[in-house]
């Protein structure tokens, strides 16, 4: 199955990476806490923790975990997704996965992975293809 969402950024709050660690002159590494709205298929609300790293030439990478509550086409539950996304010199390339395990309520036994996407004109395009258990 798969289900398309919009969703806006509530909340980017970066923070330090590590305040006791030497961070190489023009890397910028942060922990960064992100709070999201979804609309569609999928409908509700996430928490994500972030950690990003930038070169000094522009290349980047993250890695996060978020929390989502809300309905997936028609069921209430949460999950969690673990993402991980590299940009080399602005060539950008990320994907998410389903933590196995984490629906919960009706969303018990989701699996799946998929992607964001981000238009010319900024906005957010939240694609998953899932499996789920008598859906």
């Amino acid at each position: 199955m798969r289900a398309i969402s919009g969703f806006t950024v509530d909340a980017y709050e970066p923070a330090p990476f590590d305040e006791q660690a030497e961070v190489p002159e023009g890397f910028q590494l942060s922990r960064t806490r992100i709070a999201k709205t979804f609309s569609g298929d999928l409908a509700g609300t996430s928490v994500t923790q972030a950690v990003t790293a930038v070169t000094q030439e522009g290349s980047a990478g993250y890695v996060a975990i978020e929390l989502i509550v809300g309905t997936l086409q028609g069921r209430r539950g949460c999950f969690l997704l673990q993402h991980s996304a590299t940009a080399t010199r602005g060539a950008q390339s990320g994907s998410f996965t389903i933590v196995p395990d984490s629906g919960t309520g009706r969303l018990s036994g989701l699996s799946g992975r998929g992607d964001i996407a981000v238009d010319a004109d900024g906005v957010h395009t939240f694609t998953l293809d899932y499996d789920l258990p008598g859906g």
